[in-house]
């Protein structure tokens, strides 16, 4: 008998739903989100398995790597395909999510994706890491400029080296904005530092890659874009 296995992934639980070929329902079941236990548990239903569906997500991905590893079928559903079919559904729960996702592998609605390699997902962290830094910099320094506007205070037109220093310049003479903008400025150098770091670790990336050194021919073309606020002229 082959039997299908719809899997609703959570961050401790994983709500599944074994279908028979004919669509009947065989088990419904909660198990922990662990690659191991999702192939003990495949182990163990009453037929072979010919494929385990699972919505596209960050952990998603582990555990459909782990059971490709355990020797399995394992599906990544495209997202918003399985989102629209589940929002059909007159009663949302875990349970019943799985079961959608089972009756989605069981009758083909659904567009299969690619699961990223370990060395891709290394790559998008630090990029992460690196774009988390700088929206957290980027998010002082418009903090600053809001803080000192409220008082007519303008920075006017200065490079980024010039910021901490015309900030201190405006703020001279006012304890409270003294105190106010003494810790944001710090915590700027702090995420300055820490930018500078991740920033030298993309660019090494970059320059080790043959496909990135060859874009970066190209006029215009860097080890990575950014798309960042343009900056108040105040």
């Amino acid at each position: 008998m082959k039997l299908l296995i719809g899997l609703d992934v959570s961050l401790a639980k994983t709500a599944a739903c074994v279908l028979d070929e004919h669509g009947v329902i065989i088990r419904e079941v909660e198990i922990a989100s662990e690659p191991e236990a999702l192939a003990q548990f495949a182990r163990e239903q009453p037929g072979d398995i010919a494929a385990i569906g699972l919505e596209a997500g960050p952990l998603s991905q582990w555990l459909h790597r782990g059971l490709v590893g355990e020797g399995f079928d394992a599906v990544l559903m495209e997202t918003r395909q399985v989102k629209g079919a589940l929002k059909a559904m007159p009663i949302k729960t875990d349970r019943r999510d799985a079961e959608g996702i089972a009756r989605l592998l069981h009758l083909g609605w659904f567009r299969p994706v690619h699961c990223k390699s370990i060395s891709a997902q290394e790559v998008r962290a630090l990029l992460s890491a690196r774009k988390a830094v700088q929206q957290g910099m980027i998010a002082l320094e418009l903090s600053l400029h809001g803080l000192l506007r409220n008082f007519g205070l303008k920075l006017g037109t200065i490079s980024k080296g010039r910021f901490e220093a015309r900030i201190r310049e405006l703020a001279d003479g006012n304890a409270m904005l003294e105190a106010a903008a003494g810790p944001m400025l710090r915590a700027r150098a702090s995420l300055r530092k820490e930018f500078a770091g991740l920033e030298r670790q993309v660019r090494q990336l970059a320059k080790d890659d043959a496909v990135c050194r060859l874009l970066m021919t190209m006029p215009g073309i860097g080890a990575v874009r950014d798309v960042v606020p343009v900056m108040p002229r105040v």
